[in-house]
Formats: C-alpha cells, sequence, structure tokens
C-alpha cells in the first residue's frame, strides 16, 4: 500500500509530466480574457502581469497574445525547461507566489491559471497585495470538467475509488479564493461553460498530467490509465471524445 503523499509532494510531482501537462491540459475559450478585463474594468493591453505557478506557459501564453507585457513565475525545474522549450520568447522567472521575487508595487495583475491552490493563502495573499499597484488585481482560474454530465461523473468516480489516498476532486473556487475579501480586495467572479474535442489517448495524456496521478511512479501509474482507457473506448468507441468544462474565474481588485 502506498503513502498517502502530502500537498508539497503533489506540488512538485508536475515537474515529471511536465511535457504530458504541455500537451494534454486544456486551453482556455477567448471568453476568458474578455471576462477578466472585464471583472477587472482595465485592459490586459500593456498591463504589467505576474503569472504566478505558470507551468508550461498556457496561460503565458495567452496574456502576451493579448497585449500583456507578462513574466512568468515558475518554482519547479520540469515545468520551467518545459517552459523554455514551449515559450522560448517569454521572460521567466523563477520562485513561488509564497514568496515573489518582485518590488512592491511592481505589477498591475497577478494571475494563477490553475495554481493559487498550490500556494499557503496566509502567505500569498499578502504576497500578491504587495506586489499590486493601486488598483491592481489578483486573478485566478480553473478549468473543470463538468461533472453534471454523465460520463465525466463516472470519470470522477473511478479514480476516486482507484486512488482514494490521493484522488480529492474540485473542491469549489470559493475554498481558494475565500481569503481574498478579508484581505480588502473587492471579489468579483463569473463561470464560463465551453468544451473541446480530443481523442481518448489525448485524455490520457491530460490525465498522466494531475497531481493524483503524477505523483505515481510509472508502473503503479499504467494499470490506472490502461483500466481509464478501457472504459473511456466504450464510452467513445471511435475513439473521439467531447470534453465539457466549466471555467471558473475570480478577480479580486485592491482598492486605492
Amino acid at each position: 500500500m502506498t503513502r498517502s503523499p502530502n500537498h508539497g509532494e503533489l506540488a512538485v510531482s508536475f515537474g515529471a509530466v511536465a511535457a504530458e501537462y504541455d500537451r494534454g491540459r486544456p486551453r482556455y475559450p477567448d471568453e476568458l480574457l474578455d471576462t477578466v478585463e472585464r471583472l477587472w474594468g482595465r485592459s490586459l493591453k500593456g498591463a504589467r502581469v505576474l503569472d504566478v505557478g505558470a507551468g508550461t506557459g498556457i496561460a503565458t501564453r495567452l496574456l502576451a497574445a493579448r497585449g500583456a507585457d507578462v513574466v512568468a513565475v515558475e518554482p519547479s525545474d520540469g515545468m520551467a525547461a518545459q517552459f523554455l522549450l514551449s515559450s522560448p520568447t517569454l521572460p521567466l522567472v523563477r520562485g513561488g507566489g509564497d514568496d515573489l521575487p518582485f518590488h512592491d508595487g511592481s505589477a498591475d495583475l497577478v494571475t494563477y491559471a490553475q495554481a493559487f491552490h498550490w500556494t499557503r493563502p496566509e502567505r500569498s495573499v499578502p504576497e500578491a497585495i504587495r506586489v499590486l499597484r493601486p488598483g491592481g488585481a489578483v486573478a485566478t482560474w480553473w478549468n473543470v470538467q463538468d461533472e453534471t454530465v454523465p460520463w465525466v461523473r463516472a470519470r470522477a468516480e473511478r479514480m476516486a475509488a482507484a486512488l482514494p489516498d490521493r484522488y480529492r476532486g474540485y473542491g469549489g473556487i470559493s475554498a481558494h479564493t475565500s481569503h481574498f475579501a478579508p484581505a480588502g480586495l473587492a471579489v468579483e467572479r463569473a463561470v464560463l461553460h465551453w468544451e473541446r474535442r480530443i481523442t481518448v489517448e489525448h485524455v490520457l495524456t491530460d490525465l498522466t498530467s494531475r497531481s493524483y496521478l503524477a505523483s505515481l511512479g510509472s508502473e503503479e501509474r499504467a494499470p490506472v490509465l490502461a483500466a481509464e482507457r478501457e472504459a473511456m473506448l466504450a464510452e467513445f468507441p471511435d475513439g473521439v471524445v467531447v470534453e465539457p468544462f466549466t471555467l471558473d474565474v475570480t478577480v479580486a481588485v485592491r482598492r486605492g
């Protein structure tokens, strides 16, 4: 029986599967950054953005394409190496959200794409506020598989049964962002819905990059992925999956 990994061990597990993360993880619909701008009340064009927990640069590239002056912040060696391969023209600083290596009042926006839950809010929220200029904001977002769809819910149940010591599912955005308002930030939230059309093999690549599987050795992962391939092909015999998501977005603005 394997030992249950702690939060820190799960957080660093992505480095070994960084290539799978970059290939498999869902991107974001165009509406995401429209929503961030609307909730913030400012344009991203020309804004100084720190993309914390940038991973392989999926969100960093999107922010840069929008015209933001964005710097990626990433603590993991493996993820940083993949970032440099995937996003060679974008700046990368090694660090994490609990101790941001930036001067006070040096950013307009601090973003956490799928990453805020890997920080300690009692440290990361004051750090974000410290580096923000007046009127700046913190933006967090999560792509979450829509478990109101029966096959998605069934997959989650299989993961929970196969990995009871490490699969936790998504606890809801409020579990991660409830620290913003008490810190004096004005909080706005939106939920978007979108879907992607991918292959079963792409689904498995995405699963490989999830912390509950990435934290396992390859021999331990193999039977879980094999069982999931069988179940997914039974559900989608043509090998093509339409995967539905809800996209939770929170923007918390620093007053004054």
